[in-house]
């Protein structure tokens, strides 16, 4: 069986808040760590029927760019939900919720440029 392993390496400024975020995967194509403004890690807690969630990011992620990165968050967990249950009405929703939110982003950058 084949396993992956997953690092994530996090450093913290005086008050605990993260400075900056790197990160590693066994079998991804380049090695060794990279960074990244973001990371959004969740688990499913089988003992309390719940859901576990890591977010966060450092101060150089732009408001934009974290609007983009939970649309891009939720168009994959809309295509997860479709390969996983086959339920075509629960993705599509997902699907027309990023569609609005992508127009509402466009148009919030209109009016602030």
């Amino acid at each position: 069986m084949k396993k992956s392993d997953i690092k994530f390496q996090i450093e913290l400024d005086e008050n605990n808040l993260p400075k900056a975020i790197q990160w590693d995967a066994s079998d991804k194509e380049s090695h060794g760590m990279e960074s990244t403004k973001s990371i959004s890690v969740n688990v499913w807690d089988n003992l309390n029927h719940a859901t576990l969630r890591i977010d966060l990011w450092t101060e150089e992620m732009s408001v934009v760019e974290m609007k983009r990165f939970y649309i891009d968050i939720l168009g994959g967990m809309a295509q997860t939900v479709l390969n996983s249950t086959g339920d075509e009405y629960f993705s599509e929703e997902m699907k027309e919720l990023c569609d609005r939110l992508v127009k509402h982003v466009n148009e919030e950058n209109k009016r602030n440029s």
